[in-house]
């Protein structure tokens, strides 16, 4: 049987809303839970929570909010704020606790662990640097979570880790480690806009891409970077190398995920970590 190009062209629009894939839910600080807020029959709702946007996306049937939990948060009841028009309503829900595990780590860089005030003004100079991508807007009226990983390697550092740099006790880690060897290419896990690149004092060379409705993906500590700000990439082509650029013990990827200018576990994002060897 044959079909006009745009039956064909509807089929897929519908096989595709259908076969949406969203993150893996886990209602825990650094998670992400997923809340349905109306029938797609309605306008999309605007979903805000702590003030700032939230993904919203078509799957089931219903729209639905992806919201990034703060890794801060305490168990208990959180909100959000959903509006559609003039009509605007209060939408709970509940997070547990999670007790993450500390890692203990030797910097042998120790300004890396206590910079001087020249280093600290050039870290505060770079934190509107970082905010500013972190916090990229790019409207769309769907979106999926369908990523690869960007490296294969060895898992070195897990999300959440409370860490500890040569005794002295310093923010829990928002990102997870993989460790590869030097040169080793870096894929983009999905389509998206480079929202930037440089070279920061802990991160390193490091590579920010938008893939939508503030979902932001991270990667820090490369040797080199083969993407500009503002270019368009595809998933799987390269953004750069493996290196140990930053505050670093040896090559690896730290690759972090934020969503809605939250640090959130990245493995809700990706395939089975099997995938890595």
């Amino acid at each position: 049987m044959k079909f006009n190009g745009w039956i064909l062209s509807f089929l897929l629009l519908i096989c595709s809303d259908v076969l949406a894939k969203l993150p893996e839910q886990s209602a825990v600080p650094g998670g992400v839970v997923i809340l349905p807020v109306g029938s797609i029959e309605e306008t999309k709702p605007d979903v805000r929570f702590e003030d700032k946007p939230v993904m919203v996306v078509k799957a089931d049937g219903l729209w639905q909010a992806v919201v990034g939990v703060p890794l801060s948060a305490k168990a208990g009841t959180l909100r959000v704020v959903v509006k559609r028009g003039e009509e605007k309503s209060t939408q709970l829900f509940s997070i547990k606790d999670k007790q993450y595990p500390t890692q203990y780590i030797t910097v042998k860089d120790k300004r890396k662990v206590n910079p001087n005030s020249l280093d600290m003004k050039r870290i505060n100079q770079e934190s509107s640097r970082i905010q500013q991508a972190l916090t990229a807007w790019t409207d769309t009226d769907s979106e999926t979570v369908n990523f690869i990983w960007p490296v294969k390697g060895r898992v070195s550092g897990l999300f959440g880790r409370r860490r500890v740099f040569n005794g002295e006790p310093r923010k829990p880690h928002s990102g997870m480690d993989i460790a590869a060897k030097t040169g080793t290419p870096i894929q983009a896990p999905a389509s998206g806009i480079v929202r930037g690149t440089g070279n920061y004092f802990f991160n390193g060379n490091t590579v920010f891409i938008d893939h939508g409705q503030g979902l932001i993906t991270m990667f820090c500590h490369l040797n080199r970077i083969d993407v500009k700000d503002g270019q368009t990439v595809n998933q799987g082509d390269i953004i750069g190398t493996v290196g140990a650029t930053g505050r670093v013990t040896g090559p690896h990827l730290h690759l972090g995920v934020s969503l809605n200018d939250e640090r959130v576990e990245p493995r809700l994002f990706f395939p089975p970590e099997s995938e890595l060897k």
